[in-house]
């Protein structure tokens, strides 16, 4: 039986060497509290609002016709940086961090839904009295861009969509939440930044391109108090719904900027998207080669060109050949 004894004996070591490990990893990888953050990274012009009960991060920028940008999922208000500084010497140009993200952080009561995100996105332009503006969002933040143009076509002059992951195959039109396994739980108490370079090279068209600036802002918003478990609960509660009907809705003019290289939302969806924007008067494409999902960040200088001149230039051809841009 003596090697019973060793069985045992090795197993205790083990799972001993396991606990000391976790042990190790909670002390490392723990939430670095909001304070301390915000110490950082609220500096001027950043401001916060209190909207039913959520403390939203927001930064208001410039003066002129009013241009609101909302981020990817897992970014902040901060990917924006190359857009804002093209921008707001003509327009006032409005961002904000939503629900799990950046320095907005948790939803105290746990909301996380699409309605609950879009009913806050429209509290808050109610509050800065937003009667007439143009929308930007990519991601998920095109995605609520889109279901509040939908909704509310009177108060939008012009849609921009950036790759919205609404029309995802593992996503699209479910009508209840994709089952997340629960062990990703542990990526809100154990999760090294090379887990953040991971993502963001997988969103890259190339990963030469992804810089240790924009992982570090990235890693420091996740590690923010709360972040990353809110994070988790909002994919436990994403449903993308009827978001067809949501597109075909659309009554304002589109432009849709796609990277060509993009994995998540590839480059065929936006011709699908472009194809369902039926009841929208204009829609411009425009694709960057050699681009991924995270277009703003991969691609700063093009992108910021591209939509400075499509500003510039306001409200795009009209007829059925601006459909076939």
């Amino acid at each position: 039986m003596r090697w019973l004894k060793w069985v045992i004996k090795g197993l205790l070591g083990l799972s001993a060497a396991i606990g000391f490990l976790l042990i190790v990893g909670l002390i490392a990888y723990q939430d670095i509290p909001a304070a301390e953050v915000e110490a950082k990274w609220a500096v001027p012009p950043s401001q916060f609002i209190v909207i039913d009960g959520v403390r939203i991060h927001y930064r208001d920028e410039g003066e002129g016709p009013v241009v609101v940008l909302l981020h990817a999922n897992y970014s902040s208000l901060f990917m924006w940086e190359p857009w804002v500084a093209a921008l707001r010497n003509r327009y006032r140009v409005i961002r904000l961090d939503l629900p799990a993200h950046g320095l907005t952080g948790p939803e105290p009561s746990g909301n996380y839904t699409l309605e609950r995100i879009q009913q806050l996105f429209e509290r808050f332009a109610d509050e800065k009295d937003l009667t007439r503006f143009t929308v930007v969002g990519t991601s998920i933040g095109g995605t609520v861009a889109m279901r509040y143009t939908a909704d509310h076509p009177a108060r939008i002059e012009r849609l921009v969509l950036i790759s919205p992951g609404s029309l995802e195959p593992r996503i699209r039109g479910r009508t209840t939440p994709a089952n997340v396994p629960k062990v990703v739980d542990i990526l809100g108490y154990i999760l090294p930044k090379s887990f953040t370079r991971f993502v963001l090279t997988n969103d890259y068209g190339d990963p030469a391109r992804v810089t240790d600036a924009v992982v570090d802002e990235w890693y420091e918003m996740w590690m923010r108090e709360g972040n990353r478990l809110a994070m988790v609960s909002l994919l436990r509660q994403y449903v993308s719904g009827g978001v067809e009907d949501k597109i075909r809705a659309v009554q304002v003019p589109v432009l849709l900027i796609w990277g060509e290289r993009n994995k998540r939302a590839p480059i065929a969806l936006a011709y699908e998207t472009r194809n369902l924007l039926v009841n929208s008067p204009r829609v411009q494409l425009e694709v960057l080669p050699g681009i991924g999902h995270m277009l703003v960040q991969e691609a700063p200088e093009a992108s910021s060109t591209l939509i400075r001149r499509y500003l510039d230039e306001g409200l795009m051809p009209t007829g059925a050949a601006a459909k076939n841009q």
